[in-house]
């Protein structure tokens, strides 16, 4: 990994947007890394389009602002593709990774983002057969570890499973967090 990674992920409220950019600072901390991780909401309300940051580094972070040139960019609700320009100031060699059922060649076109990498996963269809939600946080991580590399899924998996734990979550529920992750790593194309 470089020193440093910038991450923006767009969402709406309520579909775990901020939770995943903190499971990812986590698996950071886990593995060694500085991190990290904070929400930009808006209006504070179930379904608004909303912004998480997450900072990775081998080397202590000074930076304390929002980010706006990323190296990543996931969008984890594909409505916002119309309405929030996601792809501003992604780096010319940045990733971007959108959950939908259409492919990377037709997201490419859609936001005219040229260059880079273009990756997708239907990460709504995966949430609701393995978690029964369309909670597409993990499933969207799961992705991100393919399509980047920054981390070994097994990694993250382990800090989900930490995670969801303290969050007393039911066995059941997190196992299938796990499953929507792996499924996603097995899912994602690239265009």
């Amino acid at each position: 990994m470089s020193k440093l990674t910038e991450i923006r992920w767009h969402g709406r409220g309520g579909q775990g947007v901020v939770t995943a950019g903190k499971l990812l600072a986590e698996t950071a901390l886990g593995t060694g890394q500085y991190f990290q991780a904070f929400p930009d909401y808006g209006p504070e309300r179930m379904g608004a389009p909303i912004k998480a940051y997450t900072r990775l580094s081998s080397e202590p972070i000074d930076l304390h602002c929002q980010i706006e040139e990323p190296n990543v960019v996931l969008v984890l609700d594909p409505t916002l593709l119309s309405t929030v320009p996601v792809t501003e100031g992604l780096k010319e060699d940045g990733v971007l990774l959108v959950n939908t059922p259409q492919s990377p060649s037709e997201i490419r076109e859609m936001t005219s983002f040229k260059t880079g990498r273009v990756f997708t996963v239907d990460a709504s269809h995966i949430a609701i057969e393995e978690i029964g939600r369309e909670i597409t946080n993990t499933p969207m991580i799961g992705a991100l570890a393919k399509a980047t590399g920054l981390f070994e899924i097994g990694d993250l998996i382990d800090q989900t499973r930490k995670r969801f734990t303290k969050l007393m979550m039911k066995d059941d529920i997190i196992e299938a967090n796990v499953r929507a992750m792996r499924r996603a790593v097995e899912e994602v194309e690239e265009g």
